[in-house]
């Protein structure tokens, strides 16, 4: 325990040691949770700091001991021995003491009107000793009104004074120590200032021959059945002596034991001390958690996971990798298969053609594709913590593949749509509603596979009033539950206020999420729909080849056609048919190996769309969900090792 200092201020004094560090720790302690826990569960510690520096602005040399005691049990006898003189009316009538009444030894320095002040012992009940002993020196004793008394102002101002002085003794008399008032409202609950206590067991001149000694054993197992540590074989704890003050027996041994108390000029601490540690234990139920606290990394790991499944992740990357072997095969194909791809396209755009977006991914093989401002390169940012995503500014909606009675109700009905509310091409992705058609190759597959009545057509866009549904509706209750799932994770173990200050982060951060991880998966959608822009070589050779032997048909057919016509003779049909046959097969057969060849930079292609997407989503959860709800837990490990300080842990 930290003792006093002396400072240079006219006997002020200043803390020094680990109650300091305590204190301090205490009123960072209460700054740091006004927001989090309600103003009655800090009171007590707020005052106990008002008590501490209240207590420091004042003399550091005198030490404040009470005299407390039930009614007839003689504290004012006992008061006016230790005076040396009659200063507190002693008498039969009930009670006796109507206010306190205070004796002062001078101390080195002056201060001590100061605390009496503090008290509110009235001038005219300020008394000094009649003999001034030296050993003494710095003592205040205060003679309290009775704490059963008949009268309750007298009750209210013991119980003020007792959180106030800086030691009490107790006084009980044989017929009513083990008093069920003193030990039930007094002693148990100050167990834990034995150190500032003493319990005098006062007119033993009443009792027989070895009774004295018998009843000081039955008071010591009373006092330790309350928990009231006893000051035994050098240990810290409550003194407890037996003493007549109508005889003065064992009056010199309790002044002896009071010299002691007083010179060590560290009983405010010890009392200070006492009242922080019973603020930090009415304290711990919201500070002391019930286990390890924090977002495990399986936790975060788990919340990423299922952001990316409700924006379709695995699904993009597969679809993204069917989309580079779809330009791979037209990009390697014949012209005349290039061609046939193109009208087709046409066809199916409406004249606006097959290939429209810009932007891919970015890196290598895969191209770059512009970023929107805001977002990362690659485009596919969360739009903003305080944005709505694509809830404002974006006239869209993503496909389910379900009618409006399946979207109400949130099922997924028998359409091959995946529970997050994102439509599909079998193992396809989201495919954006937008301008009354579906955007890109990969919806018009989803919409003609959902709908086969339509699988005949041409292959246009959705058309004939099928409603377009909302798959943010559909895919909210996914984020939400991962929401819970994380939030739950991250208060588990904390008290009561924290875990509900780390779920409410939680919520606070998911507003708004849904939509910002549908702008994501929007944003993936756009960026994919051109393929990749950085075209690889052996596209352009495979391209030149197939060319090549295009046009090694072409000259063979023109041979064959001047064969027919007489131009040439017999040799001229040999000379013609094997620039065809070469041209016929070798295209097929040079189509078929860049198939095999593209497998896999087609599936690298779709990993990377995956991760990217996957990258964009768990970017949005961390600054919406997982950073507040950490910014939370920080704090609270911050109150956390200011408790333990404040509770000398």
């Amino acid at each position: 325990m930290g003792g006093y200092r002396w400072v240079a201020d006219g006997g002020r004094r200043a803390v020094a040691g680990g109650l300091r560090g305590r204190l301090d720790a205490l009123r960072e302690l209460i700054a740091l949770s006004r927001s989090r826990l309600d103003g009655r569960a800090l009171e007590g510690a707020g005052r106990v700091l008002e008590t501490a520096d209240e207590r420091y602005r004042l003399s550091g040399e005198h030490t404040v001991v009470a005299i407390a005691g039930a009614t007839g049990s003689g504290k004012s006898s006992l008061f006016n021995a230790l005076a040396g003189a009659n200063r507190s009316q002693v008498g039969p009538r009930r009670p006796t003491t109507a206010e306190p009444v205070a004796c002062v030894w001078p101390g080195g320095r002056a201060g001590a009107e100061g605390l009496l002040h503090r008290l509110g012992v009235p001038a005219h009940r300020r008394h000094a000793p009649a003999d001034g002993s030296s050993e003494l020196h710095g003592l205040i004793l205060i003679d309290l009104p009775d704490h059963d008394s008949s009268a309750t102002e007298h009750r209210a101002q013991v119980d003020r004074m007792l959180e106030l002085v800086d030691a009490v003794i107790w006084v009980v008399d044989p017929e009513k120590y083990a008093d069920a008032v003193l030990h039930e409202r007094y002693l148990r609950p100050l167990a834990g200032y034995a150190e500032v206590m003493f319990v005098v067991l006062n007119q033993v001149d009443r009792l027989p021959g070895d009774a004295a000694d018998q009843v000081v054993d039955d008071l010591r197992r009373l006092l330790d059945e309350d928990g009231l540590a006893l000051g035994e074989h050098g240990e810290p704890g409550a003194a407890v002596l037996a003493l007549s003050a109508a005889t003065g027996k064992g009056v010199g041994e309790l002044r002896e034991a009071l010299g002691q108390f007083v010179a060590e000029r560290g009983a405010a601490d010890r009392r200070l001390a006492a009242d922080v540690d019973a603020a930090a234990e009415r304290l711990r139920s919201v500070y002391v958690a019930q286990s390890r606290v924090g977002l495990t990394e399986q936790a975060r790991a788990e919340f990423d996971d299922r952001l990316a499944e409700a924006v379709g992740a695995v699904a993009t990357g597969r679809a993204a990798e069917r989309d580079w072997l779809r330009y791979a095969e037209r990009a390697c194909g014949s012209p005349w298969v290039r061609m046939r791809g193109w009208r087709g396209s046409r066809r199916r755009d409406g004249g606006s053609g097959a290939v429209t977006g810009a932007g891919a991914l970015g890196g290598g093989a895969t191209g770059a594709g512009p970023a929107p401002g805001g977002r990362g390169a690659d485009g596919w940012g969360c739009a903003g913590r305080t944005g709505t995503g694509a809830g404002t500014g974006r006239a869209e909606v993503r496909g389910t593949g379900v009618g409006p009675s399946d979207a109400r109700r949130g099922g997924t009905g028998s359409t091959g749509v995946s529970p997050t509310g994102v439509g599909r091409a079998g193992p396809g992705r989201a495919v954006p509603w937008r301008g009354g058609r579906w955007r890109g190759s990969v919806g018009r597959q989803a919409a003609s596979e959902r709908r086969p009545s339509a699988a005949g057509a041409s292959g246009s866009a959705v058309e004939g009033g099928e409603p377009a549904v909302d798959g943010r509706a559909a895919a909210r209750p996914v984020v939400e539950q991962a929401v819970r799932t994380v939030a739950g994770e991250a208060a588990y173990g904390l008290p009561a206020p924290w875990a509900q200050a780390v779920r409410e982060a939680a919520d606070r951060g998911a507003y708004g999420l849904p939509e910002a991880l549908d702008t994501v998966a929007a944003d993936a959608e756009e960026s994919l729909r051109g393929g990749p822009v950085v075209k690889p070589r052996w596209w352009t050779v495979a391209a030149w080849l197939q060319g090549m032997l295009c046009v090694l048909q072409v000259v063979g057919l023109l041979w064959l056609l001047g064969a027919v016509t007489g131009a040439g003779g017999a040799a001229a049909w040999i000379s013609g048919l094997l620039p065809v046959l070469l041209g016929a097969v070798g295209g097929p057969a040079l189509a078929w190996l860049c198939r095999v060849v593209a497998r896999g930079p087609a599936r690298r292609y779709g990993q990377d769309a995956e991760r990217r997407l996957r990258s964009a989503a768990a970017g949005c959860g961390r600054a919406r969900v997982l950073e507040p709800v950490a910014a939370e837990l920080l704090r609270y490990r911050e109150v956390r090792e200011q408790y333990a300080v404040a509770s000398g842990g």
